[in-house]
């Protein structure tokens, strides 16, 4: 298999198609901000927090024993996914318990894994 095998080779403009594209295509604006959201997430141990919050709504003393970190550690984590919109938080006394922040985040967290998981 060549590396070019997968290069079209032909010069045909399918303007219908380009056409169509460009009429969906969101503004820069947009796409920043879906890089920037999916950067967040390409992170190890925010991908373990989110794992753990789709399973439960936790508190940072459980995530951080869940995860063998420090309660300091996965609290800079949560902050980082709670700028970003991708969890939410509520008090309950001294205690702050964490949750996906919504479904949409809780699909396509969960769509991630399946597809991990069903490439291997």
């Amino acid at each position: 298999m060549s590396k070019n095998e997968f290069v079209c080779d032909c010069n045909i403009i399918h303007e219908e198609v380009v056409d169509n594209t460009l009429k969906k295509m969101p503004d820069s604006y947009t796409f920043s901000k879906l890089a920037e959201f999916f950067k967040i997430l390409g992170d190890t141990t925010r991908a373990k927090i989110l794992f753990a919050l789709d399973q439960n709504e936790m508190c940072v003393c459980d995530i951080a024993n869940v995860l063998g970190m420090s309660k300091s550690s996965i609290s800079h984590q949560l902050s980082t996914l709670r700028r970003a919109g991708i969890v939410k938080c509520r008090r309950e006394g001294k205690e702050v318990y964490y949750t996906l922040d919504d479904d949409h985040v809780q699909k396509l967290f969960e769509l991630g894994l399946e597809h991990i998981n069903h490439r291997q």
